[in-house]
C-alpha cells in the first residue's frame, strides 16, 4: 500500500492554490493520503475553507487528524465538520477503514497532546491547571488506544500531531520536547500495534524515529520533509 502522508501546511486564507497543483497526480502514486494536523494557522473556518479546497475531491481517500493550530479559535467542531461535509476523514480518538486493492488499511487518529517522554515528563498532580495538562494526554492517549484496538486490518497506521517518540524531535530545542509530544502516544502504539506511525508538530525535528517496539515513526511536517507530501510503501503481512 502506498500512504501519502503531509502535517502542519499552516493554510491561511491567503493560502489557495499553493498545495493542490502537486497533488493532482497523487492517485497515480498512491492510495490514500493522511493529514497530521495543523492544516489551519489560526483555526479559522475561513482557512478550512481553503483546506478543503486544497485537499478535497483529490481522486484517492483524505484522512487527517486537527492539530494545536486548529484549535486556537475555539472552533474545531465546526473545522472537523466541514471537513467531514466534503469527504476528509477526520479522526479524534477514532478509527476508519478502507479496502485498498483487495487488501484493508485502518487508521487510527488523535490529536494527541505534550506531557513529555519517559523518566521526564509531567504528572497528574499539583495545581489543578498541572492535573488538566497531564490529564489531557492521558485521555488522548487511551483514546488513540482504543481506536487502534478496533483494528484488525491487513495495515494499521496510527495518525496524530504529537509525536509518540523523541526519535523524530531530534533538531528541536530539548526545553520544547514536553510541549512537542508524549510518550504516553508511543506506549498506545505499541501496546495495540501499528505497522507505521505519523504525525507533525514539530517543524525542526527528524523525519525517522521508532518507537520502543519497533514500529516505524515519520515526522511528516512540512518543514520537514519539505514536499507536498511523502508517499511511503507498506506490504500488507498476509501478501
Amino acid at each position: 500500500m502506498r500512504i501519502a502522508a503531509i502535517g502542519d501546511v499552516h493554510l491561511g486564507t491567503e493560502s489557495g492554490g499553493l498545495i493542490r497543483p502537486e497533488l493532482r497526480e497523487l492517485p497515480e502514486r498512491a492510495d490514500v493520503l493522511l493529514l497530521a494536523g495543523d492544516l489551519t494557522n489560526h483555526g479559522t473556518l475561513d482557512e478550512a475553507r481553503v483546506v478543503v479546497a486544497e485537499f478535497a475531491d483529490l481522486g484517492l481517500p483524505v484522512v487527517a487528524v486537527l492539530g494545536n493550530h486548529d484549535h486556537h479559535s475555539d472552533a474545531e467542531d465546526d473545522i472537523a465538520k466541514l471537513l467531514t461535509d466534503h469527504g476528509i476523514v477526520v479522526l479524534e480518538g477514532t478509527s476508519a477503514t478502507f479496502d485498498i486493492n483487495g487488501r484493508t488499511l485502518g487508521i487510527a487518529g488523535t490529536k494527541g497532546f505534550g506531557g513529555g517522554f519517559a523518566g521526564k515528563c509531567a504528572g497528574i498532580f499539583g495545581e489543578r491547571q498541572m492535573r488538566e495538562f497531564a490529564g489531557h494526554t492521558v485521555d488522548l492517549a487511551a483514546s488513540l488506544g482504543s481506536a487502534l484496538a478496533e483494528l484488525s486490518t491487513d495495515v494499521i497506521i496510527a495518525l496524530t500531531h504529537y509525536s509518540p517518540v523523541t526519535d523524530t524531535l531530534v533538531g528541536e530545542p530539548l526545553e520544547l520536547y514536553p510541549f512537542l509530544g508524549s510518550y504516553l502516544l508511543g506506549e498506545a502504539i505499541d501496546e495495540y500495534g501499528a505497522h507505521l506511525a505519523l504525525h507533525g508538530h514539530a517543524h525542526a525535528g527528524s523525519e525517522h524515529g521508532t518507537t520502543p517496539g519497533g514500529v516505524p515513526v515519520r515526522n511528516v511536517a512540512k518543514p520537514v520533509i519539505h514536499a507536498a507530501c511523502r508517499v511511503y510503501e507498506l506490504q500488507p503481512a498476509s501478501a
